[in-house]
């Protein structure tokens, strides 16, 4: 806590926090970092196997794998978030299992599981896309920025 934050602080309120700092669990920080990276590179490589696999036994190449592979992941991860193996990947595995696409999904999943009660257009789909609606309209955004950015670019370009 910085010095303008403790000054800020009563007597009784800056021995709370020593109190506290002095009691808190230590967090193995060098572990949870290794569980993270092998969890999301196990991740990142079972797409690798399955890319591998669509295009040994479909008509896929390199450059059109991306798609199926991605709704495979996005379809596993939901389906395991429904029977409730992610969220235990999940609090293990920290950061590893929330970076990569599934993560996103098992986001989403789970927010449509937990309002399932509300119904399906007021609680599934409704709070489904509170997280996946702020994603959306960002991506989309930062797209037409980019997009913008090309175009006059390839402008500037094109007069020299």
């Amino acid at each position: 806590m910085s010095n303008k934050k403790k000054s800020k602080l009563t007597p009784e309120q800056q021995k709370y926090k020593e109190f506290v700092s002095q009691r808190e669990p230590k967090r193995p920080i060098f572990i949870n970092c290794l569980k993270a990276f092998f969890v999301g590179g196990t991740i990142c490589l079972i797409g690798q196997g399955i890319s591998a696999f669509y295009m040994a036994f479909f008509d896929f190449n390199e450059a059109t794998v991306g798609d199926p592979t991605v709704a495979t992941l996005i379809f596993l991860s939901a389906l395991f978030t429904g029977l409730g193996v992610y969220d235990h990947l999940g609090q293990w595995a920290g950061a590893g299992s929330a970076i990569p696409v599934t993560g996103f999904a098992n986001s989403v999943a789970s927010a449509a599981i937990e309002h399932r009660s509300e119904g399906l257009v007021l609680g599934v789909g409704g709070n489904m896309f509170k997280l996946a609606g702020s994603v959306i309209v960002f991506g989309v955004f930062a797209a037409f920025i980019i997009a913008i950015i090309k175009i006059l670019l390839q402008g500037l370009g094109g007069m020299a």
